[in-house]
């Protein structure tokens, strides 16, 4: 197994059951569907973090299912924001200190305001980024929202886009 990330130094610090599942990941194939298949889940198993500015706040995070489309409005309502957007992919790693397909909710470089969509706290199984392409951490989602320190609200369209 490889070398621990921070995102698993912190779910160690905090006594979190998890464990780690590595895969062949591929610079065109980074996409929720394509690495839940590789790691034997489905797609609304996998929550991937996406990184955002707020007009109010700066920067945030979302943590969503795989299979959801994050709804902006919803997120700039729960941040307190009127509105938010993406921040370029190329701002990333400069952010969280990670790469695109590969970041974390746990263990970024600097603690941004982090919201999760509620269902999170449902699911028994669920996967994030362990810090780096090609690694996911499984735990539970109740685990996942106190580790992250998440704030949990509806943050998706109601039905997978």
């Amino acid at each position: 197994m490889s070398a621990k990330t921070n995102a698993c130094r912190i779910l160690d610090t905090l006594q979190i059951k998890y464990s780690l599942h590595e895969y062949e990941w591929d610079e065109n194939q980074l996409d929720a569907a394509t690495v839940a298949a590789k790691v034997g889940l489905e797609p609304g198993q996998l929550f991937k973090t996406l990184i955002l500015k707020g007009d109010k706040t700066g920067i945030i995070a979302a943590c969503i299912p795989g299979d959801r489309e994050l709804n902006l409005k919803s997120l700039a309502a729960a941040s307190g924001n009127k509105k938010v957007e993406m921040v370029p992919v190329k701002d990333i790693q400069s952010l969280t200190g990670y790469i695109r397909g590969g970041v974390s909710p746990l263990g970024m470089k600097k603690k941004y305001p982090l919201y999760m969509n509620a269902s999170v706290s449902s699911m028994e199984v669920v996967s994030i980024s362990g810090g780096r392409r090609g690694l996911q951490i499984f735990l539970s989602g109740q685990d996942l929202a106190a580790a992250a320190e998440g704030v949990l609200a509806d943050l998706v369209y109601s039905s997978p886009q």
